[in-house]
């Protein structure tokens, strides 16, 4: 089989995750946490580049549209997850606030990531009966929040200790809810949109 130049950038945006995740856990690595929110940054801006190029080159292919979702939840979901075992750089400069925000954060993890199950869900049904399903333009404003917002949290825990890092938790918390408000807005509507995926097809006789 032979990969394209988008479908060779979707691939390397999954070989960044492993990346970013070690980078991450690496303790003798310095400034990892800035680090890692550097490699996740490459990897979403991968996530433009190939698409740009599959479609500005006519080079969409099936193999395409099938890693490229797969790549961008499995990015976002690792990066928010990781985000959870940061509490104490993340939460503790909020005082006596730090155990409510990450509980809120938890939550809104959790939310996250049962709408792009569900969504995903959605799509695989809609496949299966050949109903085709218009781009949902509300859907990449919300994963753009959404890596914005990982970005500020990563950025802010990994200078907590500084005021500059302070502004940035803030920040990535505030733009944290508003991407936590736009995937719920953003499942919503699109399964409204294409509900009809989930009628029941009518047996003739």
């Amino acid at each position: 089989m032979k990969l394209n130049l988008p479908t060779k950038i979707t691939l390397l945006r999954l070989f960044l995750i492993p990346v970013f995740v070690a980078v991450f856990f690496i303790e003798a690595i310095p400034y990892r946490y800035a680090i890692a929110a550097g490699v996740f940054v490459l990897a979403a801006i991968t996530d433009a580049i190939d698409g740009h190029i599959a479609r500005s080159r006519n080079l969409v292919t099936n193999l395409g549209k099938f890693l490229d979702p797969i790549a961008d939840k499995v990015l976002i979901s690792t990066a928010m997850i990781v985000l959870l075992v940061m509490k104490e750089e993340i939460c503790t400069p909020f005082g006596s606030a730090a155990q409510g925000i990450y509980v809120a954060l938890a939550i809104c993890v959790c939310i996250i990531m049962a709408r792009e199950l569900i969504i995903s869900a959605f799509r695989q049904i809609a496949a299966a009966t050949g109903f085709i399903m218009a781009a949902d333009k509300l859907g990449k404003i919300k994963a753009t929040v959404q890596d914005v917002s990982v970005v500020f949290l990563f950025v802010g825990g990994a200078f907590s200790a500084a005021t500059f890092g302070f502004v940035c938790l803030v920040i990535g918390y505030v733009l944290f809810a508003a991407a936590t408000v736009l995937t719920v807005w953003s499942g919503i509507s699109y399964i409204v949109k294409n509900k009809a995926v989930l009628n029941d097809p009518i047996n003739q006789k």
